[in-house]
């Protein structure tokens, strides 16, 4: 059941032009978004009330998790495109 929630389908349109991902075109992408941007927001709040160097690695790694996932999850990959 989670393999057919989490499968190999597209959650992010590919950018038109330059390199990586565009907007999300499921709500497997839209969630995804969603949580980084709430988990950054988290750690932001962490940070100010003195969290340091912890807040600073979860920030690193909460964006390279979302840039390997939504790299594996987009519409014809990660390529340079110059419109079309």
């Amino acid at each position: 059941m989670l393999h057919e929630l989490l499968g190999d389908t597209a959650w992010f349109a590919p950018k038109r032009f330059g390199y990586g991902a565009g907007w999300p075109i499921a709500w497997q992408g839209w969630a995804l978004l969603a949580s980084y941007i709430a988990a950054m927001i988290g750690m932001a709040q962490l940070l100010e009330n003195g969290g340091g160097i912890m807040a600073i690695g979860a920030m690193i790694l909460a964006t390279v998790l979302v840039i390997l996932v939504s790299k594996r999850h987009t519409q014809g990959g990660w390529r340079w495109r110059w419109g079309e």
